[in-house]
């Protein structure tokens, strides 16, 4: 069976929390971290944010209980139906990758699927009316990464190496993974190179270049 990945911004509706908080915050960049779906659309979400909006978030009708981890940093504890995956996506049965981010109410999904769930999601979501814009869609015939660079990719992503400013330094990052400086810097910039051509057509695309 042919996998395809598939890239789409979705327009959270009202009551969604992370929906919510970000258009009442439409300069800040939330960014799920992790995420457990319970059902009536319960569940729980550890994320990080560019900016301080935990006010609005900890005022939200939805949330049932925030607890700080660090400056930005939080995990939340979330109401019925504060937090559901759109109903296309629970029938078709598919779940997206994290971490993802939400900004001002939209919200960026990677999704892993067959070519005939790709196709069936999609139609799902113009047929119910749900804002929605295909990113891309591309088949996966062979892995982006090896198992050794997607470790190194999730904790390069789970410890804020990527973030601006970054939580971790290459020296405590490569303590952390029990390498030399110099390999981790290596594996980096190989993981790094192959991820940027393969997205290079839709950086192209999302700069109207």
């Amino acid at each position: 069976m042919a996998v395809h990945m598939i890239r789409l911004e979705v327009r959270l509706p009202k009551g969604h929390w992370a929906g919510d908080v970000t258009r009442e915050n439409p300069n800040a960049v939330l960014r799920i971290e992790e995420t457990m779906a319970l059902s009536k659309g319960r569940g729980s979400a550890k994320a990080s944010c560019t900016d301080d909006i935990s006010k609005t978030i900890i005022d939200h009708v939805a949330i049932e209980d925030f607890r700080e981890i660090d400056a930005n940093r939080f995990s939340v504890d979330i109401g019925a139906k504060g937090g559901a995956f759109p109903k296309p996506m629970l029938d078709v049965g598919v779940i997206p990758h994290t971490p993802f981010e939400v900004r001002d109410g939209w919200v960026d999904w990677t999704i892993e699927c067959s070519r005939a769930n790709a196709r069936e999601l999609i139609q799902q979501f113009k047929d119910q009316s749900i804002p929605h814009r295909l990113i891309s869609t591309r088949p996966v015939s062979s892995k982006l990464l090896t198992k050794r660079q997607s470790e190194v990719f999730e904790v390069a992503l789970r410890e804020g190496y990527y973030e601006v400013p970054r939580r971790i330094t290459l020296t405590e990052m490569a303590s952390l993974l029990g390498v030399a400086k110099s390999t981790l810097s290596n594996q980096l910039q190989r993981m790094e190179s192959t991820i940027l051509h393969t997205f290079a057509d839709d950086v192209r695309r999302r700069s109207g270049k």
